[in-house]
């Protein structure tokens, strides 16, 4: 029993080795992200920010960049919430990711401030992009709604919502917004408004629907019954993770 509690440890610690921690602020706020240097050669280095979902950086958000890493990519976990306010439970994550789709300048200004941090990093100022989970699906549609400079955006089972009050303006970064065709989170009328903005904005989108997936399918941390709303699913994560890569293929050449 010994010898496998000792290699899952070692298992998860390798996991994570290679994950470096940066500290930084949003004006008095502290921030902590976390940075994966490309693994094997990245001539253009590129860079890829990573937004978490809506209980803020967890593993899952760490695993993709590693993963991210090891395509050859520069990869930045990016704290919206900041240190010390990482929710307890669902409701407080609620809260906070409700305040950030609620005041998107803010959410759009602690996405750019960890582009800042990976273009320290080494990353091309021009060879940026950006991906996010959930809540951080969300940001990564913000981050191409405020034409932050970055090439795309890539949404994983991300809200699709905004104000429609909100003026929308022409959208520069290129967008990939892969979702749950069985999302409850995400309404058809959020759906076709979304697409409605994206024509009215002149963006190059594009939105793959995954069959019987549900809302946060790429969460392995999650069981696989879709009656909760959240569920994982094997064949949408490996799809959808595949549509990703050729999307920067697409982008990056």
């Amino acid at each position: 029993m010994k010898k496998i509690i000792l290699f899952t440890i070692l298992i998860n610690f390798s996991m994570n080795a290679q994950l470096k921690t940066v500290a930084y602020t949003d004006g008095t706020q502290k921030l902590e992200g976390f940075f994966a240097k490309a693994t094997i050669e990245n001539p253009k280095n590129i860079g890829i920010i990573v937004l978490p979902a809506w209980m803020g950086i967890d593993n899952h958000a760490k695993e993709s960049a590693e993963a991210l890493a090891a395509l050859g990519y520069h990869a930045f976990v990016a704290d919206i919430y900041g240190m010390g306010n990482k929710p307890a439970n669902t409701t407080e994550a609620g809260k906070l990711a409700g305040y950030f789709k609620n005041n998107y300048k803010d959410y759009q200004r602690r996405i750019q401030l960890a582009i800042d941090q990976l273009i320290k990093q080494g990353a091309n100022p021009d060879e940026i992009v950006v991906i996010g989970y959930c809540f951080g699906g969300t940001g990564a549609i913000e981050a191409a709604r405020g034409n932050l400079k970055v090439k795309g955006v890539v949404s994983f089972h991300g809200g699709l919502g905004k104000d429609p009050m909100r003026q929308t303006e022409v959208i520069t970064p290129k967008i990939l917004v892969l979702h749950g065709a069985d999302d409850p989170f995400v309404p058809q009328k959020e759906v076709l408004a979304f697409q409605d903005e994206m024509k009215i904005g002149k963006a190059v989108w594009q939105m793959n629907f995954y069959a019987n997936a549900v809302h946060a399918f790429t969460h392995k941390d999650l069981d696989t019954d879709n009656s909760k709303g959240a569920a994982y699913n094997e064949l949408a994560d490996k799809r959808s993770w595949q549509a990703m890569k050729d999307f920067f293929v697409e982008i990056f050449n």
